[in-house]
């Protein structure tokens, strides 16, 4: 390889070197990138391609809505169901020498949940006029 004193060239002959160092520079990047191409088409299975290596995490399955269990008495809105981590508010309450039943949100009562089925229920055929 030759020596070229950059100090001593002209302009027309540093724009040529300049031309034939960005040439070599392009050649030589392009071998290497298909050099790299033909090294990952060796690592990747056969029927996959590049874009797609990378595998993606398989869904969650959906799982059903849990009613809550618990309620903070302080803080209505703050529920938990039971599962997971105990609330802040709840380790608490524990701490402080509560019961976990303290918690508990009460089923509705018989009588009230009958109340409920009847204004549930669909009007008969033909309305309340069906008798007369």
């Amino acid at each position: 390889m030759k020596r070229h004193d950059l100090k001593s060239m002209s302009v027309d002959q540093l724009w040529s070197l300049q031309k034939l160092v960005a040439s070599v520079l392009a050649r030589k990047i392009l071998a290497e990138k298909s050099r790299l191409d033909q090294q990952l088409r060796q690592l990747v299975e056969p029927g996959a391609t590049p874009a797609n290596v990378k595998k993606t995490p398989h869904a969650r399955r959906p799982y059903p809505q849990v009613l809550p269990k618990y309620r903070n008495p302080a803080e209505p809105s703050e529920t938990w169901a039971g599962r997971g981590k105990q609330p802040r508010w709840l380790t608490a309450q524990l701490r402080s020498g509560k019961q976990l039943d303290d918690f508990r949100i009460k089923p509705p009562s018989d009588r009230a949940r009958r109340r409920n089925s009847r204004t549930n229920r669909k009007m008969p055929e033909g309305g309340l006029n069906r008798f007369a």
